[in-house]
């Protein structure tokens, strides 16, 4: 009885991220072509790669769920796990493409006020989805859940780049800031991505 309250609540935790990056999504690629802003534009198609992973984790928490055997409870959290890890992968190719040219380009990120409010809103809730859903992964015992907190998580950190290089370009013409924060990502998205698609649990 237990363990179906904290599934219900890793899928209540699970849709309202997907809910919140579907919005999240069409607001970035908007503002993003409004403003000609390469990093939002990043960060809107970021926001579909995180939906694509928080879609497949619904299914994985359903099977469960639905009162499925133990056998294809854990063939489906393996076969989610390699989804998300293929997910991350996807982001850190994302990231590291587009840092590489703004960097080469020396292209400034575009003001917008809507994307740093909602790069603002980012930041203050995707933390508190991340700590929610890796709770409720240690109480189901799911690695793939876990995982992909971490990716709500590396949203938060796309979110403070994305303002760090609006306000840094802003105030101090720092155009590079933006760039260079969000490459240092790729190392930990990369090794993610791999223990991902290898099934390999965290300590």
């Amino acid at each position: 009885m237990a363990e179906a309250v904290h599934i219900r609540t890793a899928r209540r935790l699970v849709a309202g991220t997907a809910a919140y990056n579907v919005v999240e999504a069409g607001v970035a690629l908007w503002s993003g072509i409004v403003a000609g802003s390469v990093a939002l534009i990043g960060f809107g198609l970021d926001s579909v790669i995180e939906c694509a992973a928080a879609a497949a984790l619904l299914w994985r928490l359903s099977v469960e769920a639905r009162g499925a055997d133990r056998e294809r409870v854990e063939a489906s959290e393996r076969r989610v796990h390699q989804v998300v890890g293929g997910t991350f992968l996807a982001l850190a190719l994302y990231v590291l493409v587009e840092g590489v040219v703004t960097l080469w380009t020396r292209e400034a990120p575009g003001e917008s006020v809507v994307g740093i409010v909602l790069a603002c809103a980012s930041l203050v809730l995707m933390p508190l989805l991340a700590w929610g859903k890796f709770r409720a992964a240690k109480r189901i015992g799911s690695a793939a859940l876990r995982a992909e907190a971490n990716e709500t998580l590396a949203c938060s950190y796309l979110s403070f780049t994305l303002l760090l290089g609006l306000v840094a370009n802003a105030a101090a013409g720092w155009w590079w800031a933006d760039p260079a924060a969000a490459l240092l990502m790729v190392p930990w998205l990369v090794r993610e991505g791999i223990e991902g698609l290898r099934g390999e649990e965290e300590d």
